[in-house]
């Protein structure tokens, strides 16, 4: 999927934009499910966290609509296209160290 990015669009402040507001959303929403969780004792944060790299459906998807029209218009275009694979590495790479915060910060 990373072989279909158009690598100048990343530098097109709009589309960083984008990519900074589909990050947002995505740890935003994430974490309103980890706080949804119901018991006693759970780490909600940790579970917020955990929900937040799951954007691999989502990229197969960019990468099935990239390649599909309607009446001749391209669903996604280049820039979406990378907003979205950039989304999809910020969370991946960001995860980790958030689960390791959200760990340590409960008592043992």
């Amino acid at each position: 999927m990373g072989l279909k990015i158009d690598f100048a669009s990343l530098f097109r402040a709009e589309v960083l934009a984008l990519a900074f507001a589909l990050t947002i959303a995505a740890i935003i929403g994430k974490q309103a499910c980890g706080f949804g969780a119901v018991g006693k004792n759970i780490n909600r944060l940790a579970i917020g966290f955990g929900m937040i790299p799951r954007g691999e459906v989502g990229l197969i998807f960019a990468g099935i609509g990239l390649s599909l029209a309607l009446k001749g218009e391209r669903i996604l275009d280049e820039a979406v296209f990378s907003a979205i694979l950039v989304m999809v590495i910020v969370t991946t790479i960001i995860t980790p160290p958030l689960l390791q915060w959200s760990f340590s910060r409960r008592p043992k």
